[in-house]
């Protein structure tokens, strides 16, 4: 039995999981990490994803039959470890928060699957991700690549500081979906000077998605990989609750292929807003995409 994870407090549990204080080795640990920059011009709210995406949980069930007829919660021994102890815009000392919770659970061997939040929360887990996993390379699936040309910690620089600090392999990496209207000129070259392979959201239109996806595996092959799940990849007719909506997306039928296949070390699932959500819609589609995430990393990389 490893240590209690002091960075974590109690916050009900995701799918009625059993709540834990440690995990074990094998182990697939829920994490909820509310917090959020608060700079976003007009949607503030990610804070409070968490929370929603566990009430919503409810609705989703273990079997999820064209992955695997088996229970996963049963077969990865799931566990709900509560949200980490942050303050949301307070930066430096959350995202050192969040990396100890992180640190902890890969020490001990367990397999984080995460409800931010904001994007920004994807890079301190990063960092003890790559503490454990030197040769990571992340799968980021997001309306926006995150990967700007500007300063500092924000949903906008994730990956731009992701790859400055050298906590992934970018060459093996991928921005999957970037699509719509952008704030300044050159974001999806900078995003591709970094290092990192980029497929749009036109671009799946266009060589339909078997095609990526047979470009992502061959590429990615069995390295450790991140996945990084930004629920505005959806088009906001099926997940309205999200910071940055964003038209012209995929519907949720359209998406699953992506994850299967993959050897999953960490599974990041943020940016719900549920002040901006309809009916719990966008919080239910969250719950559902960990259930996916889930099977993933209990077929071990066997996409049979």
């Amino acid at each position: 039995m490893s240590e209690e994870l002091s960075e974590l407090a109690p916050a009900g549990t995701f799918m009625g999981v059993p709540p834990s204080r440690s995990v074990r080795s094998g182990q697939a640990a829920i994490i909820g990490i509310p917090f959020d920059c608060g700079t976003h011009p007009t949607r503030i709210g990610c804070r409070q994803g968490p929370a929603a995406i566990r009430e919503q949980s409810g609705l989703v069930r273990p079997f999820y039959p064209p992955l695997s007829d088996s229970n996963v919660l049963n077969d990865l021994e799931v566990v709900d470890l509560g949200d980490v102890k942050v303050t949301s815009s307070e930066v430096v000392s959350s995202f050192k928060a969040i990396e100890r919770a992180l640190d902890g659970v890969f020490s001990a061997g367990g397999i984080p699957v995460t409800m931010g939040g904001d994007g920004s929360v994807t890079l301190p887990q990063l960092r003890a991700a790559h503490r454990h996993h030197p040769n990571l390379v992340v799968l980021h699936i997001d309306a926006h690549t995150d990967a700007y040309e500007v300063p500092g910690f924000n949903t906008s620089s994730t990956f731009t500081r992701a790859a400055e600090e050298r906590l992934i392999d970018v060459h093996r990496s991928f921005h999957i979906g970037g699509r719509g209207s952008l704030a300044a000129p050159g974001a999806y070259r900078h995003t591709s000077s970094l290092g990192y392979k980029l497929i749009l959201g036109e671009d799946i239109r266009k060589r339909g998605l078997p095609d990526a996806v047979h470009e992502i595996r061959q590429t990615v092959g069995t390295r450790p990989t991140y996945v990084c799940f930004d629920m505005d990849y959806f088009d906001p007719s099926c997940a309205p609750g999200v910071a940055t909506p964003t038209w012209v997306g995929p519907d949720a039928a359209s998406v699953f292929d992506l994850l299967a296949g993959l050897r999953i070390v960490c599974f990041d699932v943020n940016t719900v807003s549920p002040a901006h959500d309809v009916g719990g819609m966008t919080a239910y589609l969250a719950a559902f995409v960990m259930l996916i995430g889930l099977h993933v990393i209990a077929k071990g990389g066997n996409a049979n």
